[in-house]
């Protein structure tokens, strides 16, 4: 499957909502992620990313706006030993708990399913990343309505093992703008990888529909320590 440019399927998309990279760097040396949120309502545009011990997790920029907490306020991202766990919700908590009791990625989501937002049925998206002894695999999942049939639970888990330098995958919620949202089709995206965090996290940012992009989360992980990096850009925070 031909890789395509993510900077052209971000800026020829004006919504794709909350979007998960994961891949690995061009030198082969770093396992990449990047995260972000959009917004069209004021309550969904009201937040930012903020560090909560090795992940991070999404806040409301001003508390006296905050309408309605649920669905908007979570942990994406959370570590647990060498696995790095990122979606778009609170099943990023479930997740870490079912790795913790020793159930796989797939089985930690059978508890989960697409959000409650009739008629949009949003789906959830979750990533892991298994960083260890210089090796590297990663795994992604969606759990989407049956074509907005809120009766049915479609799940769908993708593994990459060892993935080529320069490779990365992206899936996001939605298709594209419009009313009901429609939830995003196939697997996820073969996408480039390039350019070192600082390089790949403006690239990604400034891809984003102006209007409607929130915060961003990258990091890269390096292979062979473990050590990371991470970046986070908040459209609320100016420097």
């Amino acid at each position: 499957m031909e890789k395509l440019l993510l900077e052209k399927e971000l800026r020829e998309n004006e919504y794709p909502g909350r979007g998960i990279v994961i891949g690995r760097s061009m030198d082969g040396t770093k396992a990449v992620t990047a995260y972000f949120i959009m917004g069209r309502s004021s309550n969904s545009r009201n937040r930012i990313f903020t560090v909560e011990g090795e992940g991070i997790r999404t806040e409301a920029f001003d508390p006296s706006k905050l309408e309605d907490p649920s669905l908007i306020i979570y942990a994406p991202v959370r570590v647990l030993g060498h696995t790095t766990i990122v979606t778009n919700g609170d099943q990023t908590d479930t997740v870490y708990e079912g790795l913790a009791k020793g159930l796989t990625f797939e089985q930690s989501l059978r508890s989960r399913e697409f959000e409650p937002d009739g008629p949009n049925y949003t789906p959830r998206i979750s990533g892991i990343m298994q960083v260890e002894n210089g090796k590297y695999d990663y795994a992604m999942s969606i759990l989407k309505s049956n074509n907005r049939n809120p009766e049915g639970c479609n799940r769908y888990t993708y593994s990459y093992e060892n993935p080529a330098a320069g490779e990365g995958r992206f899936i996001h919620t939605y298709l594209h703008d419009g009313n009901p949202l429609p939830s995003f089709e196939g697997e996820p995206k073969p996408v480039e990888i390039t350019g070192d965090i600082d390089e790949f996290t403006n690239l990604v940012w400034n891809s984003l529909n102006e209007e409607n992009k929130v915060s961003l989360f990258v990091r890269y992980i390096d292979i062979a320590t473990g050590k990371y990096e991470t970046r986070l850009v908040n459209k609320n925070i100016q420097f």
